[in-house]
């Protein structure tokens, strides 16, 4: 539709199908791909898409659809958008909805539910999905009316965007076919984008204690990748010499390059950002809801500051405060605060502290070299963190990497760094596994020329792997490294701290699964030699089709437990279970 047409049906009702409405309310929204199942719930809808331009990309379990969704939004800055026949396929895709949701990734969920004639007869594949989705989205939009299919799903997308989140839009299945009038709006006659700098008020506050400050410190979060701020939070930390840490697992939301990046913070970050935030008297947290997982204590250092005054600039009212007591808080969008704030910090003089630049690359170095000198302790076959450092080394700068939950993955925070925004796409607090491979597969159809790789753990790559046949089919050339060692890693800790040895469920025969690639269509190759990661990723980019690399790595190498007041050591009571008890074993 050109664009003569699109304003002339902005000024007038058009008959249209409820199908078509929808449709064409997705073109105007921008929509190029919908991910997930075919079912007959919306067949309709459907047979329309290609000729409209969007192309619907069908995968092999309806909880990858979500989570590509998820990475293609955070990459491209467009809502993602999936689809499932009503009951089983739309609450296959629960986990992953619920994880775009701990992301405040916006995306729209496309939920045909049973027909109007049959609902509540416990009919064939019926299921109350609003219910089922009320706690894990933004909002549930119900379609009350055929006629009112395009006005519900403009209000989906308003409130996926407005609150940062998915947002499910529940249609009856036979609500697709009739006819209808309305309009075809464009998005800007419905939602606004832009958001505000923020309370003058609160502006002022924060300026005055940056300015005072003897210490000030930045953490830099998503919300300043989402709005593009990274330049402006550069500057702010370049006026103040304030050293800058990312959120957890948001590492390219400061250019690592920089002279006063420090990595990021929470579990297996960086030593030297936790130092820095621990000594900062005024902490400026931008574009965070600092979490309370992302900012436990880790390596024994309880570095989030009890003392601190802290400003926290959020575009979400419901974050400010949450977790940590706030000096100012600001509600706004991350860029347009920072700016505000830098403009006001202008008028006094640029501080040069060179005493604490000196600092702040002393900690920085320091802890470079520890992780360099971790990684090259040698392992059976591959210590898993000499394969992290090979393989960022193998990658070239503009590479997206998603990464999944667990031990190899989560130690992937300390080594991976970024001197570009939307290039770190992780799961993230919801912590659920099978995330990080179809979270590839989005961040390579949102961003085609740059290579994406997916980090996974054995464990996690059981749940994701039937995808490969996704990213052949589809001829999607992302490179998954799957970190090897037999075993549910982070679990696997936690019964060697706590239970002696005793591997209950943490130990797994997996098949070959270079040979399983390969069986799919895709290039598969296992490496059981550090110094041979490398080449082997060299040949996947030179191949560029869909890849597994199976790096052979140390199971008895693991990172330390996700969270040390998360269990206690055992105390048994009954005879039976004595020699369980940890007074039992603790000399031994």
């Amino acid at each position: 539709m050109n664009t003569t047409q699109v304003e002339k049906n902005m000024k007038k009702k058009l008959k249209m199908t409820p199908s078509e409405a929808i449709v064409e309310t997705l073109v105007q929204e921008g929509v190029k791909d919908i991910y997930g199942i075919l079912g007959s719930a919306f067949m309709d809808m459907l047979d329309l898409m290609p000729t409209a331009g969007i192309r619907f990309i069908p995968v092999r379990h309806e909880q990858s659809s979500a989570h590509i969704a998820d990475a293609y939004t955070r990459v491209s800055g467009v809502a993602g958008v999936v689809i499932g026949q009503n009951g089983p396929g739309v609450t296959n895709m629960v986990t992953s909805v619920a994880a775009a949701n701990h992301a405040h990734t916006p995306m729209v969920v496309i939920s045909p539910s049973a027909g109007t004639p049959t609902i509540g007869w416990d009919g064939f594949q019926e299921a109350d999905q609003v219910s089922v989705f009320k706690a894990i989205t933004k909002e549930t939009v119900e379609v009350t009316h055929p006629s009112r299919v395009a006005d519900t799903l403009r209000t989906a997308f308003r409130i996926a965007y407005a609150e940062r989140g998915p947002v499910l839009y529940d249609i009856p299945r036979d609500y697709f076919y009739g006819e209808l009038e309305d309009y075809i709006l464009q998005p800007h006659q419905y939602r606004v984008d832009a958001r505000g700098t923020g309370d003058p008020i609160q502006i002022e506050k924060a300026v005055k204690l940056l300015k005072h400050a003897k210490r000030p410190a930045i953490i830099s979060g998503r919300g300043v990748v989402d709005s593009d701020g990274i330049d402006v939070v550069t500057k702010i930390a370049e006026h103040l010499t304030a050293p800058v840490a990312v959120s957890y697992m948001h590492n390219d939301a400061f250019p690592n390059n920089h002279p006063l990046a420090v990595g990021p913070i929470g579990y297996m970050g960086s030593k030297a950002a936790m130092h820095l935030i621990k000594d900062a008297d005024v902490l400026l947290a931008i574009g965070t809801r600092l979490s309370i997982f992302g900012t436990l204590p880790s390596y024994d250092i309880d570095y989030f500051p009890k003392d601190a005054a802290i400003i926290q600039i959020d575009i979400n009212p419901r974050n400010i405060a949450r977790t940590h007591p706030v000096e100012v808080g600001i509600i706004g969008d991350a860029r347009a605060a920072s700016d505000e704030i830098y403009k006001c910090l202008s008028d006094i003089e640029k501080r040069k502290d060179a005493a604490r630049q000196e600092k702040i690359s002393k900690l920085k170095t320091d802890w470079e070299t520890e992780l360099v000198d971790l990684a090259m302790v040698e392992g059976d076959p591959i210590n898993p963190r000499r394969a992290l450092l090979e393989v960022r080394k193998a990658f070239p700068e503009n590479t997206i990497f998603s990464t999944d939950i667990g031990n190899v993955s989560s130690t992937a925070n300390a080594y991976l760094t970024f001197n570009q925004s939307r290039r770190h796409i992780a799961a993230l607090t919801f912590g659920n596994c099978g995330f990080a491979y179809p979270a590839a597969i989005g961040a390579k159809i949102a961003e085609p020329n740059s290579p994406s790789v997916a980090i996974v753990g054995d464990g996690a790559w059981g749940m994701s792997l039937h995808e490969v046949s996704t990213a052949v089919e589809q001829n999607i050339p992302v490179i998954a490294c799957v970190f090897n060692n037999e075993s549910w890693g982070a679990e696997k800790k936690n019964q060697v701290d706590y239970y002696n040895d005793r591997f209950v469920g943490s130990n797994i025969e997996g098949p070959n699964f270079a040979e399983v690639a390969e069986s799919m269509g895709a290039l598969g190759f296992t490496v059981d030699k550090a110094e041979d990661i490398g080449p082997t990723i060299e040949k996947a980019l030179k191949e560029n089709k869909p890849t597994v690399i199976n790096i052979m790595v140390d199971g008895t190498q693991l990172a330390p437990p996700f969270r040390k007041d998360a269990l206690k050591m055992p105390t048994r009571f009954l005879d039976k279970y004595k020699h369980l008890d940890h007074d039992s074993w603790k000399n031994q």
